[in-house]
């Protein structure tokens, strides 16, 4: 054994006496067997290695490994000790942690050398011990000659680490000053410390796949509780296909749909309330390479300012007061899939910086998180807002407007395509008739009549609703629509005034005196049962968007 080891054991021994590790090289006694005080010494080392090893959390394994290897290069006299792991028997052994005395350089972490003959032998099983480099290379080792001779390599020991009998690493001690004999007894303890290290490495592997793995399993259960929410709310709203139509333009319009739906074209539909946009979103989506994955829809306008970036790109525990756990967002649930913004032009301006984001490179982060989230996903976006003049007006961002308006679709209310309402009408009675009961035959011919004459300032989701009221009401195989009897005042027509709502401004001061007269019997009551918004069959918020858009203002008293 070399003068350096023999000195370092017998200092190390005598550490508990207040004697420091570690020695000067060519000082101490020469032998080639380990004495009782080494050995003593050793298993000490060996002892405290394993005791602080036994427990200790993944996260602290490399900081206590570095340590372990600094403890064993001062008690060995060693100039360079290294710690190596491999994952499978064909792979790369990696660098995992390196300490050096000074003046020597460490390796660095990441892979090691290309030396085939050298970790060859250690992947084999076996260990490579070179007292005397170059002379105990043999002549295949060309590499590995090559190598040490640019490093200045005297000697260097190698132990190949098993755990569950597979070599998982191997742990290394290098001399660079002059060469080193490597003992059978130094070898077995050396391998002992080295396994107790790798036990503690593969130990913190298996601890950080499992976290991985659980970390997984708990995203892909918040996704799928999510995902089966939004197949239910689906399941309500549409199913997948075109709908058919008797209307020049508006089959137009569905070949433009059935072009644009197979690519990932971002698709903004613009159109009055109850135009059937959702209904569309929902047929592109399903016509579209994501079909299989559920459509991911948000009403930007139904939440709440405070809430609606929380909802759109999800949050951390403790984000805010009343965050109590992590929640993924719409859009991390619409990764690889589509998602459908509705009355987008309601986002509120701080928000649309956000979603610009997203749609230029598909990132984000959580409310109160920092870590970047990646998404594939279309977007179809709705509005029945003018977002041209918004952007003039400036409340709504002119960048957003054009990422949004790549293949913008104006889908045209139900008063320009008359001829719609009978096949509309029919389609709503076979539907309600089947989830009532009802067998209906006919529809009376004054009420086509009516539906044909009025003007839907509702659109689709108008007639729906009194197709719906009028087959509750129904006793026979005839439906008859109390059209004016269903209609609140705010909205009744007569039939000899439709010929004025094909002027544009004629129907908009049918509209404006429709609503203020709404208003006026609610005493400006927008929101809640008997409120104007109910009294017309409009959302709240689209009733104050219209408010605005007509200068129509509540009128302030005294």
């Amino acid at each position: 054994m070399p003068e350096a080891s023999e000195a370092s054991f017998d200092q190390e021994a005598g550490a508990s006496e207040g004697a420091r590790p570690g020695g000067e090289p060519g000082k101490g006694v020469h032998a080639t067997e380990l004495s009782l005080a080494e050995r003593l010494a050793f298993e000490r080392l060996l002892g405290d290695l394993s005791a602080r090893f036994a427990d200790l959390p993944a996260d602290q394994v490399i900081d206590q490994l570095r340590h372990a290897l600094d403890r064993l290069t001062d008690f060995l006299g060693f100039d360079r000790c290294s710690f190596a792991e491999v994952s499978d028997a064909e792979g790369p052994f990696q660098i995992l942690c390196s300490v050096s005395r000074p003046g020597i350089e460490a390796m660095a972490p990441g892979p090691a050398p290309p030396l085939t003959w050298y970790f060859g032998e250690l992947r084999a099983g076996r260990v490579v011990a070179l007292a005397d480099i170059p002379a105990d290379f043999p002549p295949e080792a060309v590499a590995e000659i090559h190598y040490c001779e640019r490093a200045g390599l005297k000697s260097n020991l190698a132990i190949p680490l098993r755990v569950g009998g597979r070599v998982v690493g191997a742990i290394a001690f290098s001399a660079f000053h002059r060469t080193r004999a490597w003992p059978e007894d130094l070898i077995l303890r050396l391998k002992l410390v080295g396994e107790v290290l790798a036990q503690a490495v593969a130990r913190s592997r298996r601890e950080a796949a499992l976290a991985t793995a659980l970390a997984e399993i708990t995203h892909l259960k918040e996704r799928l509780e999510a995902e089966n929410q939004c197949l239910r709310q689906s399941s309500r709203t549409g199913c997948g296909r075109l709908p058919s139509s008797r209307s020049p333009r508006f089959n137009r319009i569905l070949e433009e749909i059935a072009q644009v739906a197979p690519t990932n074209a971002t698709v903004l539909l613009l159109g009055e309330t109850g135009t059937g946009k959702e209904v569309l979103a929902d047929a592109i989506h399903h016509l579209s390479q994501r079909g299989e994955r559920p459509m991911i829809k948000v009403n930007c306008a139904a939440l709440p300012a405070s809430l609606i970036e929380a909802e759109l790109f999800g949050r951390e525990k403790g984000a805010y007061t009343g965050a109590l756990a992590r929640q993924m967002g719409r859009f991390e649930l619409a990764d690889d899939s589509t998602i459908f913004l509705d009355e987008v032009g309601e986002l509120p301006l701080e928000l649309q910086t956000k979603l610009l984001r997203v749609l230029q490179d598909g990132s984000f982060e959580r409310v109160g998180g920092t870590r970047t989230i990646k998404v594939k996903i279309r977007v179809i976006a709705a509005t029945n807002r003018d977002l041209a003049r918004a952007v003039s007006e400036g409340r709504f961002r002119d960048d957003l407007y054009y990422r949004l308006n790549v293949f913008p679709v104006a889908v045209p209310p139900l008063r320009e395509r008359p001829e719609d309402i009978p096949l509309l009408a029919w389609e709503f009675v076979r539907e309600l008739g089947e989830s009532m009961g009802k067998s209906i035959e006919h529809i009376a011919p004054d009420s086509m009549e009516a539906l044909m004459a009025y003007a839907w300032p509702g659109n689709v989701r108008e007639l729906r609703n009194l197709i719906e009221r009028a087959m509750i009401l129904a006793r026979g195989s005839t439906l008859h629509v109390a059209l004016g009897a269903a209609l609140s005042p705010a909205v009744q027509i007569r039939r000899d005034e439709v010929a004025e709502t094909a002027s544009a401004g004629a129907l908009k001061d049918r509209e404006r005196e429709q609503i203020l007269q709404s208003l006026q019997q609610t005493g400006w009551r927008i929101r809640g049962p008997g409120g104007a918004a109910e009294r017309l069959g409009i959302k709240p918020t689209t009733l104050e968007s219209r408010m605005k858009r007509l200068g129509l203002k509540r009128p302030t008293s005294g």
